[in-house]
């Protein structure tokens, strides 16, 4: 059987030029999945990962309707809005609108924080068709007055399981009570936990589901190992592994912005060029490093979850987790920033003792055991003590539990409550 082509899908001949100007010829999964459903006007349950062409799956026939219905941009009051959790990837997405539409006439703006508002302000004053933003600011120039959705007439949710992770659902639900009950919806998603699900149920109406992304879809396309290091010896092992001129384009995750900014004053120290991004770093200072980066003038990144769904770098050799994600979905995002559209590549991890749960956690989301390099395997010791520890006692019977201690004290209440996990809701 013969694979699709864009000519197949019905979309018009400027966005066929556009598509062909692009290089591309065969549509991906998604893509010939979602298209036809989205020309029909249905809502849409996408459950797919960044770099499987997810944006043109969603801005090409939004593209072919706005031709199909030409109308004049009314000020303030956009046709369509895509939300975004991350500034980088409302700024892909409105590119990706640019090109696609290079051969349509429409008008868009991105609004995202960290930038002055003005310029943003202006483009909504006189009036555009499409409008990619980040929750944050969208709800700050609503207050305003800046910008109105009661004329909205397709709403997309990109990476709506990011928005949630980096705690945007108040936000979500203020501007989803704003959007008119007569509306097409689409809502994509790498993953789709419970949260996630009951989300999509209050926002679409009937949709269509179109599922091409198991998280271990991109997994199997990358070799992973993991090392296990001491929390203290992590950032000399790191100059050591970058020592390997293998490592032409490195993309390493920290689980904090301060742990971040530490490893580039380390790599710095040692002489390895290196710079960060994260939610504390000033839009231009973020779109300054990743131009750099993606020029091939930048060996090394250093970045907090903010860039595993965001980032679109291509040819990222190695991605390194300096820290182990708390959430094991998070690693296949981070990981798959060097397997993209379909190509291999390597995924090195640090796991000190602390991080052995987290490890055990994203081996059972991807059902496999990640490799150990570079010395002893500790997991080896962990199964013969939970042999030993499921043996007959000889007939004493189970051993007693240890009485736990609250505030120094020996005594009840129950055990102490976990500590709170922080928010990631960064300057986004």
């Amino acid at each position: 059987m013969n694979p699709i082509s864009f000519s197949d899908l019905q979309l018009i001949e400027p966005i066929q030029r556009a598509v062909a100007a692009e290089g591309y010829t065969v549509p991906t999964p998604i893509q010939a999945a979602a298209i036809p459903h989205l020309l029909a006007g249905r809502d849409l349950l996408g459950c797919a990962q960044t770099g499987t062409g997810k944006t043109a799956a969603f801005a090409l026939p939004l593209l072919q309707w706005l031709d199909n219905d030409r109308r004049a941009a009314v000020p303030k009051a956009p046709r369509i809005l895509v939300l975004s959790p991350t500034r980088e990837l409302a700024g892909q997405i409105a590119a990706s609108f640019q090109t696609y539409g290079r051969n349509i006439r429409f008008r868009q703006t991105v609004v995202y924080g960290g930038v002055g508002q003005m310029p943003q302000v202006r483009d909504l004053s006189r009036g555009v068709h499409v409008v990619v933003a980040t929750p944050g600011r969208l709800l700050d120039l609503m207050g305003q007055g800046h910008v109105r959705l009661d004329q909205l007439e397709v709403f997309v949710l990109d990476e709506a399981d990011r928005m949630l992770d980096l705690g945007f659902l108040p936000d979500l639900r203020e501007i989803i009570a704003k959007l008119p009950k007569k509306r097409q919806s689409l809502f994509f998603s790498a993953t789709m936990p419970e949260k996630v699900g009951r989300l999509a149920s209050s926002l679409l109406d009937n949709p269509v589901r179109v599922d091409v992304s198991p998280p271990t879809l991109t997994v199997d396309l990358i070799e992973q190992r993991v090392r296990f290091v001491n929390q203290g010896d992590k950032r000399e092992v790191l100059c050591d592994v970058l020592k390997d001129a293998a490592l032409r384009r490195v993309l390493v995750f920290t689980r904090t912005k301060h742990g971040a900014d530490a490893v580039v004053k380390h790599l710095s120290r040692r002489g390895i060029q290196a710079d960060c991004i994260h939610g504390n770093k000033s839009q231009s200072a973020r779109e300054r490093v990743l131009g750099v980066f993606r020029a091939g003038k930048l060996r090394v990144l250093v970045a907090t979850d903010l860039a595993a769904r965001g980032l679109d770098v291509e040819s990222i050799s190695h991605v390194i987790n300096f820290d182990l994600p708390n959430e094991p979905e998070s690693y296949v995002h981070r990981i798959g920033r060097t397997g993209r559209a379909g190509a291999g590549g390597f995924a090195l991890s640090f796991c000190d003792g602390s991080e052995r749960q987290h490890l055990r956690a994203i081996e059972k989301l991807i059902q496999r055991t990640i490799q150990s390099e570079g010395g002893p395997d500790p997991r080896k010791h962990e199964k013969t003590e939970r042999h030993e520890k499921a043996a007959p006692s000889g007939g004493r019977g189970p051993a007693k539990k240890r009485p736990y201690f609250v505030g120094g004290h020996r005594g009840g209440g129950g055990p102490a409550r976990p500590k709170a996990r922080r928010r990631q809701r960064q300057a986004v």
